[in-house]
């Protein structure tokens, strides 16, 4: 079986990102090495040494196993189309398998044996010392983001702002009732569990797929919200981990907005103090074909030795794209904000509002071109 991928820009190639293609397997030998994980490409039209087997994860169709999608992180290569074989091998390569702790009840994503991320799905206790009125127990984020040693680049329960919590997707206005409550720092409205889908491990990515609740006044369920966080094997450019979110309301005439409709609010990361600390932000002018938008957090993280940078891209399909970029370097601060600035955003109950971004995670800083070729690998354009 073959697969092709166009790639006319060469921005997959220049950044080692993630790359899907439809496939159907109907080949008995490559259904069970896809099952055991053991699929590879070879790719054809290249000298030998780059013929060697490229790790390849497949994600079956729910309603139709035999077709889905093909998944890969892409290697340096020619520009243009480059085609692959697929085959199963006997080897089963080092991938990302996902371990849950059921007392704590959060799951961690690891690379072999080193941690990527922990998702906290169940509550986690305010810890002992952290007090005040925004000291509260939470649930729903990811804490910590682990850089390529081991770094912490997260910071969760912080003395300053106890509420904020690593990486979290939330509201500091919430809209119901004729009232105004603040999900983002925990105060009246909250994200509560229900339940974990699939949970995805494999040779190129782990998947979490978490459904949560938000209850008005911790009882009132008003909004179904699902997270999926993926997380893929490092390439090139760094380690990709994508987050993907669907809220649909439950109730009439519930809205979101950010403080004061013109702050922040939205896809939140408080990241660990560093030293040498630089946040920087790119937005193209307004009408450019394609329009980017991408943040970078760069610096030395507690415990660690070296640089380590987070590169946030956001997604051209999110409503009221791009979001503005929200300054708080005192605070380790990085953020794409959403609604627009001086709007409140009403939740359908027939249709979810989505929204999708992806870190990138790597040892040193992303220039401007390198971090232009990954948002434009996600994006679609130039491939």
């Amino acid at each position: 079986m073959v697969v092709a991928v166009d790639d006319p820009g060469g921005v997959l190639a220049r950044t080692g990102s993630p790359v899907s293609a439809k496939a159907s397997l109907t080949d008995a030998p490559l259904v069970a090495a896809a099952k055991a994980g053991r699929l590879a490409l070879v790719e054809l039209d290249v000298k030998a040494k780059r013929t060697a087997p490229i790790a390849a994860q497949f994600v079956a169709n729910p309603t139709k196993p035999a077709s889905g999608t093909l998944w890969w992180i892409m290697r340096p290569g020619p520009v243009g189309k480059r085609r692959f074989r697929l085959l199963a091998t006997n080897i089963t390569p080092p991938g990302l398998t996902v371990r849950h702790d059921k007392t704590a009840d959060n799951y961690t994503i690891l690379a072999g044996k080193s941690p990527v991320l922990r998702y906290n799905f169940g509550r986690v206790p305010v810890p002992a010392g952290v007090k005040g009125k925004y000291a509260v127990a939470r649930s729903n984020y990811v804490h910590p983001l682990y850089g390529p040693a081991g770094e912490e680049l997260t910071k969760d329960f912080s003395r300053d702002h106890p509420h904020h919590r690593g990486i979290y997707w939330a509201w500091p206005e919430v809209y119901y009732k004729g009232g105004k409550r603040d999900l983002h720092a925990l105060q009246g409205v909250f994200a509560r569990p229900v339940r974990m889908g699939p949970v995805v491990s494999g040779p190129v990515f782990a998947t979490l797929q978490a459904e949560n609740v938000w209850t008005w006044g911790d009882t009132e369920p008003i909004v179904k919200e699902t997270a999926i966080v993926r997380a893929f094997a490092a390439g090139g450019g760094g380690r990709c981990v994508d987050f993907e979110f669907h809220f649909t309301a439950l109730v009439d005439g519930v809205s979101v907005a950010r403080r004061g409709r013109s702050h922040y609010g939205g896809f939140n990361m408080r990241c660990s103090s560093r030293g040498g600390q630089k946040i920087s932000y790119h937005t193209d002018p307004a009408g450019s074909t394609p329009r980017r938008a991408w943040g970078q957090i760069v610096g030395t993280p507690p415990k660690g030795t070296q640089p380590v940078s987070i590169a946030i891209l956001q997604h051209a399909a999110n409503p009221d794209y791009p979001g503005d970029w929200q300054p708080y370097p005192k605070i380790n601060w990085l953020q794409p904000t959403f609604p627009a600035k001086g709007s409140k955003y009403a939740l359908s109950k027939d249709k979810p509002l989505v929204l999708r971004f992806r870190l990138v995670v790597r040892r040193g800083p992303q220039g401007d071109k390198a971090l232009a070729d990954l948002w434009s690998a996600y994006n679609g354009f130039g491939t």
